[in-house]
């Protein structure tokens, strides 16, 4: 099997990202999205870490940094510390995922990422229950063969955005009358 375009694979990302979206608006249609945290819930500032107070393995995996370390903001000095950390306790499978995940990322174009970017944001902003709907059409979507999948997908693309409309509100329906 010969190994897929960058327009077929970009067009899968259009397509799942199309899926993604039509999630959001199944979960998000009629409900009104989760409120922000109150003031006093809401994140301190982070403080900064000292490059000493690292540990040794730590301080490895940041090297690149140790320079300017005690220049860089605290809250990229915070964030550089748990993406470390969180990558120091992934399983060898987990950092393979990740770094393929990250080179399909470096592979979008600015659009894309922006898009993407703002679809997260919006399923940040869901409730629970929103999210899980989301979560679940997701692994519904992966469940379906890989022929069943593309059926759908053209079948998206090709329809008009009133089509898209009227078969989201159908689902919508549907999964209301069945109680998810």
């Amino acid at each position: 099997m010969s190994k897929p375009t960058r327009s077929a694979g970009l067009s899968r990302r259009a397509a799942l990202a199309a899926i993604f979206a039509a999630g959001m608006y199944c979960a998000t249609t009629g409900r009104v999205r989760a409120a922000a945290p109150p003031e006093a819930a809401q994140a301190a500032p982070a403080s900064p870490v000292a490059w000493s107070k690292l540990s040794a393995e730590e301080q490895k995996m940041l090297q690149r940094f140790g320079d300017r370390w005690d220049t860089l903001p605290a809250e990229r000095q915070q964030r550089l510390l748990r993406g470390t950390r969180r990558w120091m306790n992934m399983t060898p499978e987990q950092r393979q995922h990740a770094q393929q995940r990250f080179a399909r990322w470096k592979d979008l174009t600015p659009e894309q990422r922006d898009h993407a970017r703002r679809a997260w944001r919006r399923y940040q902003d869901l409730g629970p229950d929103q999210k899980a709907r989301v979560r679940d059409g997701y692994h519904r979507f992966k469940k379906l063969s890989p022929e069943q999948r593309r059926r759908l997908r053209e079948r998206w693309e090709n329809a008009t955005p009133e089509e898209r409309q009227k078969w989201l509100e159908r689902r919508r329906q549907r999964q209301e009358r069945r109680g998810d």
